[in-house]
């Protein structure tokens, strides 16, 4: 597994990362626990050393079971997690949204020590805002009280994930130096963050951590127009009505694109790399619920990435859209 120097912060973070949502056990179907754990452990052993979690990811699940695991690891691993607004917000937050509503100062503070509790340790290396809003940027409070955890050492790094269609929303924040890191969905249809995010956060420092390669598993190539998802599963949600046809249509045209430059290569493999073909990107972060995987995603952390002329030729590929919200209109 490659390493990567992770922004102004300097870390060297493996090029694939552990997403760690589905194992919360809440909204990705059944999951067995005890696979979950095997799985955290054969991703670590094959050099993945940042593992990316939420409070609400299970209500907390996801942390306490990243918990067990570091107790039984003896090797440098960091963590990330994010703190929701309080409940109750709407997600995302309107552009001009006050952050003390959203992220009061207490809130984060208390936020964090119980986190600190779910994953057994005593600093979390990046504690990260599950959204953003652009007034955000130059509000005070949610960062001082982020600087006063900084000083007590219960948190390395501030991170930001951005909202799924809004990636330029910290740009701010980043010119002010009050962001260490910042998260986002980046992908082979979802290309807009390498027009402004990824040069403010090449020329500030900041870190990236790329997330959903895959469109929700779309881009793995694993789905059919008539594939059916379980009940209490996020993607019956996602790919409803004409999203999911639609979305494997355009999977298919990418399939045979890659099968005349890369025919060796799966689909998941060539969506991880597509990522980690930009500069700017410090480590992505697939969805790990199983060893195997673990076993297959880790493959793309070589640091080999796709020749520049096939990056050009993928661009015809971008399609933003907002399944969460709509559906197609195909």
């Amino acid at each position: 597994m490659k390493k990567r120097t992770f922004g102004k912060l300097g870390w060297q973070i493996s090029e694939v990362s552990f997403g760690a949502w589905a194992i919360g056990g809440d909204m990705w179907g059944p999951q067995d626990d005890d696979e979950s754990i095997r799985a955290l452990h054969r991703a670590l052993d094959a050099g993945v050393n940042l593992i990316d979690t939420a409070q609400g990811y299970g209500k907390g699940h996801s942390e306490e079971l990243i918990g067990r695991v570091l107790r039984d690891r003896k090797e440098e691993i960091f963590v990330a997690t994010k703190v929701p607004p309080q409940p109750g917000s709407p997600w995302p937050p309107p552009d001009d949204a006050d952050a003390r509503d959203f992220f009061p100062a207490p809130y984060i503070i208390e936020q964090c020590e119980h986190s600190l509790k779910r994953l057994g340790r005593d600093r979390l290396d990046i504690y990260q805002f599950h959204t953003w809003a652009p007034a955000f940027n130059v509000a005070d409070e949610w960062f001082e009280a982020m600087t006063r955890l900084k000083q007590q050492g219960k948190i390395a790094a501030i991170g930001v994930s951005v909202p799924d269609m809004k990636p330029d929303v910290v740009v701010g924040a980043l010119a002010l130096g009050k962001v260490d890191a910042v998260q986002v969905i980046y992908n082979i249809f979802e290309q807009i963050p390498r027009w402004n995010l990824f040069p403010a956060s090449m020329e500030f420092g900041t870190g990236i951590i790329v997330r959903v390669p895959f469109d929700e598993g779309a881009l793995t190539g694993k789905f059919r127009a008539d594939t059916a998802f379980p009940e209490g599963d996020v993607r019956r949600r996602y790919f409803r009505g004409k999203n999911l046809p639609a979305v494997v249509r355009r999977v298919e045209e990418i399939r045979q694109h890659k099968n005349g430059t890369f025919p060796g290569m799966t689909m998941a493999e060539y969506a991880l790399r597509f990522c980690l073909s930009h500069p700017a990107v410090g480590t992505v972060i697939p969805g790990i619920r199983t060893v195997a995987q673990a076993d297959a995603n880790i493959r793309a952390g070589d640091g080999v990435p796709l020749p520049p002329e096939e990056i050009i030729a993928l661009e015809k590929f971008a399609w933003q859209k907002d399944f969460w919200h709509s559906e197609v209109n195909e």
